[in-house]
Order: C-alpha cells, then structure tokens, then sequence
C-alpha cells in the first residue's frame, strides 16, 4: 500500500490521495481578472490525478499584487471567472483551493521573465507599495514601501476577510493565507523587515499580531466545515535559525489556537542574504519537526517531485501531503508517471476516467488504439 496515494480528510474535505499542487503565479491577468489561460491551466492540472489544486497567490486589493499581472478577488466582479475555475477542478475530480495574498514591499514589480524588479515609480503602472516599515528589500526590489498606519492595517485585514468570502462565494473548497516568501504578513513577523515601535513591532508576540489578526478576520467569514490553511515561512537561514524556527513555532501554536487548520511550510524569503541550503526535500525535517511541535498537519514544497522521495515523507511522518509544482508544470499528469513508479494498482485510474479507460484497455497493444 502506498502511503501516497491513500486519502487525506481534513474537516468535511477528503483528498484521494496526497499529492497537491502549490499555487504558481501565471502572471496572466489583466486588472486582476481571469481569462482564457487560468482556465484550461487549472482543468488541465486537475485531470491530471493531484488530490489538491491551489489557485495562484490572488491579491485580495490592487495594490498587493506581485505584479500588475496577478489575479485580484478585491471586486464581486472576479468572483465569476475564478467560480469557473473552481467548477472545473472539481469536476475533474480534485479539490479546488485558492491562495489570497498581500505581496507588501515586493509588491509592483515586472514579470519574472520581464525582469522581476520593481516598477520605475514614475511609470503609469506604477503603485505606492506598503509594508510594517519604510525598509527596501533591496536588489532589484529598491523601492523603499510606505509604512502602514493602523488604519491601513486594519484595512487590509477587511481586505483579506472580504477576499475569503468572495472565495468562499466562488466555490473554493480549501483556502490558503499567504504568510510568506517576504510578502506583507511574513514581513510583519520578520524582525528584518519590521522596525514599528508599536503594537505591531517589537516582540514576537507584537509581531506575530498582524498574522494572528488577519486569521482571526477570515475565520469569522470561511466556513467552518472547510479548511483553513497558510503557507508561512518558518526559517531564513540567515544564521539565526534556531531562534526564527523556535519563534515560528510559536506562532503556528498560536495559529491553530486561533482556528488555523493546516500549514504549509516554507522558507520566509524576507531577505536576499541568506545561505538555503537547496537540495532534495530539504525542508522535510523542518515540516515534521513544526508537524510535531505544534501538533498540525503539514505540507511542503521543494525538490519532493521524486516518486519514491515523495513516498518517503509521507510514510514516515514528515508530512501529510506533498506540494508538488514544477513537475507538474513540465507533465500535468504527473501523478499517472509517480503510481506506475511505486506500482499501485491500476495506476492509470489516478486519471479521469475517459483517459485512464483506454489506456489501461491497450496496455501492450498500442497498435490498436
């Protein structure tokens, strides 16, 4: 029996097996609207045999895009086309999940492949970003943000709140809260990026605020019955790990005592000097130690796109699901190539039906199909 492919049930959802897709920026919308590409994207990786399909980093207002190509859900009028989307992961028979997010400082930059730094402040699609200090992450993100007054921190958390409702309204089944990569809520937590004096600064208990707050908003509007998940990250590897990773699992308790139902973990990305460590599955041992710690289920990313790797960390606790993203990028069906490599039986019925039917009738015999 693979351990990979058994079901996971979190409250009232039950995944067919556990391996998910992590949200992969398209930078391909136009004011934050969906078009023809996120829908064939989505339902092309949904018949591809993943239990779990996340929906991109979704600003939840204009001004915390990555990009000026990013998804919104900041206006009813967004709702409809990620709805199709939605409508369509599931009925190829994964869960459909959406990631909302503020990218904070790193917020109105270009494209990656358009140069992935920010937007000259002069230019027409140029916006004034925001984060809890006025710091610049540097490099090519130069632009020093504009330091959020309470009043722009409590909006923000609306913001958050009415983007999970509109999710919610949309037919997502599973909702994640992007507390990550550098982007606004993982800056608030960073002791790098957040200076305040104030309630929002200072102590990790005052750092930790914005995050716990911004939970505490979605709670009151997602459905109980639903997920509730992050992806936060956990460690820096700035030469002060123990205490980030001690800190953050502090936070994640805090979390999950406040209604957080899973977490997927990552890398905080806050700045640019730091040492990863990159590798095969490298945060495996960070995940089952936060797994076990804060008594939550987990999920991570990063290089655990190997059959028998992903295998690995499953069975031996480290993790609950497998995000797996670039694999699937290069082969959406990738969860057919992973069950013929652990030999699960009949593997070709990972897919739909009206693939996994001729395929498994002309095994051998291509010749007459």
């Amino acid at each position: 029996m693979s351990a990979l492919f058994t079901p996971f049930k979190l409250k009232d959802v039950t995944l067919r097996n556990r391996i998910a897709i992590p949200p992969m920026c398209q930078y391909s919308a136009v004011d934050g609207m969906t078009n023809d590409w996120h829908t064939v994207h989505y339902a092309s990786l949904a018949r591809g045999g993943a239990a779990l399909v996340i929906v991109e980093a979704t600003a939840v207002s204009p001004e915390g895009r990555i990009t000026p190509a990013c998804l919104g859900l900041w206006d009813d009028s967004q709702i409809e086309g990620l709805a199709r989307i939605a409508r369509a992961i599931k009925a190829a028979g994964a869960v459909p999940g959406i990631q909302i997010a503020h990218a904070g400082r790193k917020a109105n930059a270009h494209r990656p492949w358009e140069g992935d730094d920010h937007i000259a402040s002069d230019s027409p699609d140029a916006w004034q970003t925001l984060a809890p200090s006025a710091i610049a992450y540097g490099g090519g993100l130069p632009r020093v943000p504009k330091a959020m007054t309470l009043d722009e921190i409590a909006r923000v958390q609306r913001d958050f709140a009415a983007a999970a409702k509109r999710a919610r309204d949309a037919g997502f089944e599973w909702l994640e809260l992007h507390f990550a990569h550098g982007y606004l809520a993982q800056s608030f937590f960073s002791a790098h990026s957040n200076l305040r004096d104030d309630n929002y600064g200072g102590s990790v208990a005052n750092r930790s605020r914005f995050l716990q707050e911004s939970l505490a908003a979605v709670r009151a509007v997602w459905p109980e019955h639903l997920p509730l998940t992050a992806r936060f990250g956990v460690i820096e590897y700035d030469g002060r790990d123990e205490q980030t990773l001690t800190e953050s699992i502090e936070l994640v308790r805090s979390l999950k005592a406040g209604g957080l139902d899973f977490l997927n973990v990552s890398v905080n990305f806050t700045i640019a000097e730091t040492h990863i460590p990159w590798g095969p599955a490298f945060l495996a041992p960070i995940s089952e130690r936060v797994r076990r710690e804060a008594a939550l289920p987990v999920a991570s990313s990063w290089g655990i796109d190997d059959p028998a790797l992903a295998e690995q960390v499953v069975a031996n606790g480290q993790m609950d699901l497998v995000m797996i993203g670039r694999a699937h990028l290069a082969n959406p069906h990738y969860p057919h190539q992973m069950a013929l490599a652990l030999g699960i039986e009949r593997p070709d019925w990972v897919l739909p039906a009206p693939y996994a039917h001729w395929l498994e009738r002309y095994k051998g015999n291509a010749r007459r199909a």
